[in-house]
């Protein structure tokens, strides 16, 4: 569906709350094959090296996305969480190895025909909203496969999902989403996504797709594209990238990043 390429185009969603220098713990992400690029952003894996000194909390920011996740070691434990209207924080322990699926915004209610609004600001087990996939995890993933061949083994899966299914998009929600992205999500949703979606349809649209209002998602986008812009603590201050994405003060701009992350953006960028 090459009407979809907008979205990985214009939107790259972050997870930045694993320090490079933490060597005990490995971030990775891998590309998906071309044939369901425009569906999924990517899979990743979260391990520990070694057994941990205290437990740890992993804290995922709001990136607009819906992931399914399941432990490498248990595949039956599997999970699906839906879009975050703020940064949720997990505590998983001293030893962990989670491997997931990172779909870009409106591609799990597309693939699957779930409504994207039943999943948001939670974790639910994959059983209660995909029993078929949920099982299918559990008895074709094995603790013993190496993250790169889960990958191979998920993405063969999620091409016959697309090749199964008969998609459509209203071309009006897509016009908005590239609208969204073009302005950095900053724009005025209810005078500037002039779509031809009413007021109704809109918030209806947006909420199946993505699990929030158009608003809601844009002020995301915003926060992404601060992180994109890789801020250091210094050039916040002097150059005020905040005024450029639409806060007035430094004090509003401030309480909504950490809505969106968990820390103030000196603690983040420093």
């Amino acid at each position: 569906m090459n009407e979809l390429k907008i979205i990985r185009e214009y939107f790259k969603p972050i997870q930045p709350t694993v320090s490079v220098n933490n060597r005990d713990i490995n971030y990775l992400e891998i590309q998906p094959n071309k044939e369901i690029e425009n569906f999924i952003y990517c899979f990743w894996q979260l391990k520990t090296s070694k057994t941990l000194k205290k437990d740890y909390n992993y804290r995922v920011v709001s990136d607009g996305c819906i992931d399914i996740f399941f432990d490498h070691k248990q595949p039956s434990e599997n999970f699906v969480m839906g879009f975050c209207r703020k940064y949720v924080q997990f505590p998983i322990g001293k030893e962990f190895d989670y491997i997931g699926i990172r779909f870009l915004p409106s591609a799990f209610p597309c693939l699957f025909g779930v409504n994207a609004k039943k999943l948001s600001n939670q974790c639910q087990e994959l059983k209660k909203i995909l029993p078929n996939f949920s099982e299918w995890i559990n008895s074709e993933i094995k603790p013993v496969d190496s993250f790169e061949s889960i990958t191979k083994i998920l993405n063969e899966k999620i091409i016959g999902f697309l090749k199964n299914e008969n998609m459509h998009y209203d071309n009006r929600f897509l016009n908005s989403l590239n609208l969204i992205f073009l302005k950095n999500g900053c724009l005025n949703t209810e005078k500037d996504l002039n779509t031809g979606l009413g007021p109704r349809q809109l918030r209806r649209i947006f909420n199946f797709y993505i699990g929030t209002t158009a608003k809601s998602f844009s002020n995301v986008v915003r926060f992404q594209h601060i992180l994109s812009a890789k801020p250091s603590k210094q050039s916040l201050k002097e150059n005020k990238l905040y005024y450029d994405v639409g806060f007035f003060d430094q004090a509003h701009f401030i309480k909504n990043f950490k809505t969106f992350y968990g820390v103030t953006p000196s603690e983040a960028f420093r």
